[in-house]
């Protein structure tokens, strides 16, 4: 298998290739005690696809012949570097080794440098016995299932300048004993283990530490303050844990971090004016958190920061206008809060602004003008703030916006024909008050992939000119007043490989039926994965070429007034979750094959004229899901008479 190059696996490479080009000339053979324990480890290896260690026998020299091993000028191995990412010319191959870390590898005492990371299949603890080798400094043991906690031992590690134990199985709590020994660490990774109890407030003394990853654990607690002494620390994360607790002061001390992650915890509080200090930072993501109280002017003093992410918490006030002076910024993601106040006009300096998302706020007033002038922005969205915006601000015009959301802002009356030249991709202008026909030129917005029109006043047939959106993807127009056939909408133009349907919602209109016999193979819905019209006067039946749409998860077809039987052809479309076809006349029998979907997760068949014998199924569907349907019988509902 061929992947991509990772900025961590090239590190990885130069320190082996410095430490097998670079290193001591080998003037004696193998130490038979470091022979021995390599050999142990081999043994307790029971898969080797790959052959890595091959050459590893008892009859070769392991300085000379061995694979992956290096030695010291005295015979002594001191690097083992067998990892599962290994470079050709010019791609890297992965493979797997299973087994588990013999205890024996604690008797390689001059070893400096172990690798035996990605190699996926590596289980069971990690040997007490590795905290014997004082002489160890970089340690990659991440990206296999190793389970247990960090021994003790390893508070013996004091010469330790690189610890990676990402993505295993790893728990129990980060002893302080340990942490505090480590003194030499430049780079730990905890990542993605199942490690729990609170940071250590000794990790204060590691003031050697650049990075520190232990995202995806059960860590709780709060962030110790004595985190402000790491002044070497460019990168922190801590995101997806249980962190709880509010931000201490300390970390605006660390003046060199680059990276900040603490999104996905329960951190509460304020944000600290201290943060003022944190003068290099670049990249800032406190989402998903329980933040209160507002953004502090101070924050206008990262000249630095490229993304500001705060999204999902509980942040109030106004937005300071010192945000005008983060001139670097590239997206501000504020989204469900509550901000209030107007959007700050000093928005409109930050010409590097690619990305403006200020949704589900409590933001007033118009909005600033100055912002046309970033002439960088790609995505614009406002949505769900009481702005009463009447109309759309006509200086939208002006910009080559890619995504431009508006809904739940107060827009009114019809669409504005300016529309029609914009370069858009993504337009959301739902749960709005906008009213007339849907007018011809839409079909002028050939870049549309998504639309959203829902929940307004819409009252008319979608143009003919619809067709033209050879790119669109996803249609939601639920909630309007619609009319006329569908047909103009499933048989759109497609550019391919694009502009097959993602998701059509054309739910709660009066569009006219019957559904297309033949819509199953029409070229813009080979790809459609969820299919909502209900009610719409459609009538008709169910099209038995739904089941050629072998990528469909829903179809909802509630009180459309259809007939005829629920064709079993429908049990082609293997990927479906969820059937609803209940407040129709469908009559017959429930087909086998549709109740018994592998995938079936919800069905609904309620007030129709079903009958006979509901199929045993493997689905748990409750018995409301076929009421009202006089002649059906069986599990749920009570069993046949003639049963």
């Amino acid at each position: 298998m061929k992947i991509t190059i990772s900025s961590k696996t090239l590190s990885h490479l130069f320190i082996l290739f410095l430490a097998f080009y670079f290193s001591t000339p080998i003037s004696e053979a193998c130490h038979r005690n470091d022979k021995a324990a390599l050999l142990d480890f081999k043994n307790k290896i029971t898969s080797d696809p790959s052959n890595l260690l091959k050459s590893w026998t008892s009859s070769s020299n392991c300085c000379t012949t061995w694979e992956g091993v290096a030695c010291d000028s005295s015979g002594r191995v001191v690097n083992v570097s067998r990892p599962g990412l290994f470079s050709g010319d010019d791609f890297i191959t992965d493979t797997y080794m299973s087994g588990s870390l013999s205890p024996s590898l604690g008797n390689l005492s001059f070893l400096r440098f172990l690798d035996l990371s990605n190699l996926k299949e590596l289980t069971g603890p990690l040997p007490p016995e590795l905290g014997r080798l004082w002489h160890l400094t970089h340690i990659f043991l991440d990206a296999n299932k190793l389970n247990g906690s960090i021994p003790t031992t390893f508070r013996r590690l004091v010469r330790l300048q690189k610890l990676y134990l990402d993505g295993n199985y790893l728990s129990g709590v980060l002893h302080s004993t340990v942490i505090e020994s480590l003194t030499s660490l430049s780079e730990l990774g905890l990542s993605g283990n199942q490690f729990s109890g609170s940071l250590p407030s000794s990790i204060g003394k590691l003031v050697l530490l650049t990075k520190l990853d232990a995202h995806g654990n059960k860590i709780s607690g709060s962030i110790p303050p004595g985190i402000g002494k790491l002044k070497s620390l460019k990168y922190f994360d801590l995101s997806d844990n249980e962190i709880t607790g509010s931000l201490p002061s300390s970390l605006g001390g660390l003046s060199d971090l680059v990276q900040l992650y603490l999104n996905h915890n329960q951190i509460t509080g304020s944000i600290p004016p201290s943060i003022s200090g944190l003068s290099s930072l670049q990249f800032w993501r406190m989402s998903e958190n329980r933040i209160t109280s507002g953004i502090p002017a101070a924050i206008g003093k990262l000249s630095k920061l490229q993304r500001l992410i705060l999204e999902n918490n509980k942040l109030t006030g106004k937005l300071p206008s010192t945000i005008g002076n983060l001139t670097s910024l590239t997206e501000i993601f504020f989204s469900n809060n509550y901000f209030t106040g107007k959007i700050p006009s000093s928005i409109g300096k930050i010409q590097n602004l690619q990305t403006l998302d200020l949704s589900r706020n409590l933001l007033s007033g118009s909005v600033p003008p100055q912002i046309a002038n970033l002439r960088q922005l790609q995505t614009v969205d406002l949505s769900f703030n009481p702005l009463k915006l009447v109309s759309i601000p006509t200086w939208f015009a002006k910009m080559n916006l890619f995504k431009l959301v508006l809904a739940g802002t107060g827009i009114a009356g019809e669409l504005p024909g300016w529309l029609g030249s914009s370069p858009a991709a993504v337009l959301d202008l739902s749960s709005n008050a906008l009213t007339g026909k849907l007018p011809h030129w839409i079909g002028n917005m050939t870049n549309l992939s998504f639309l959203n029109l829902s929940n307004n006043g819409f009252h008319s047939a979608v143009p003919v000119e619809f067709k033209n959106l050879s790119l669109l993807m996803d249609l939601d127009l639920h909630s309007n007043n619609f009319t006329g056939h569908l047909k103009t909408i499933l048989t759109k133009s497609v550019r391919d490989p694009l502009g097959r349907f993602n998701s059509i919602d054309l739910s709660g209109n009066m569009f006219m039926g019957p559904i297309d016999e033949s819509i199953g193979e029409k070229p813009s819905m080979s790809s459609i994965k969820s299919l909502i019209l209900s009610y719409n006067p459609l009538g008709g039946s169910i099209p038995k070429s739904l089941g050629k749409l072998r990528e469909l998860r829903v179809v909802e077809l509630v009180g459309n007034g259809i007939s005829g039987a629920i064709p079993a052809e429908l049990g082609g479309a293997e990927e479906l979750e969820t059937i609803k076809l209940s407040r129709n006349k469908l009559s017959g029998g429930i087909p086998d094959k549709v109740l018994n979907l592998d995938k079936l997760q919800e069905f609904d068949v309620s007030q129709n004229q079903l009958s006979g014998r509901i199929p045993p199924h493997k689905a748990k569907i409750p018995p409301t899901a076929f009421m009202d349907n006089p002649g059906l019988c069986g599990s749920p509902l009570p069993p046949c008479k003639n049963s």
